[in-house]
């Protein structure tokens, strides 16, 4: 099943808080990942936190991106609710 991200808020902690299409909200954790290519260039808490949705992506300025099947499996359920606005 493919899911769309469609609310993305990125933490100064390198996580991102996401919503889901059918409103599944879920955190990922981008700390493991950042001394690698090519999120390694996020390492930076302002540009980590520019975060943006794009084709149901979470994608970065600099054509940074990441997949929502990868968000998806290796996210764990979140129960606060996003903060940011539609």
């Amino acid at each position: 099943m493919l899911l769309d991200v469609v609310r993305v808020e990125a933490h100064t902690d390198f996580t991102l808080w996401l919503e889901f299409e059918g409103g599944e909200r879920r955190r990922f954790d981008m700390a493991p990942h950042m001394d690698q290519k090519p999120w390694n260039r996020l390492k930076d808490s302002a540009v980590f936190r520019a975060a943006f949705v794009q084709n149901g992506s979470v994608a970065w300025p600099g054509n940074i991106d990441i997949d929502p099947e990868t968000l998806y499996e290796r996210s764990v359920p979140l129960t606060e609710p996003l903060r940011m606005k539609a």
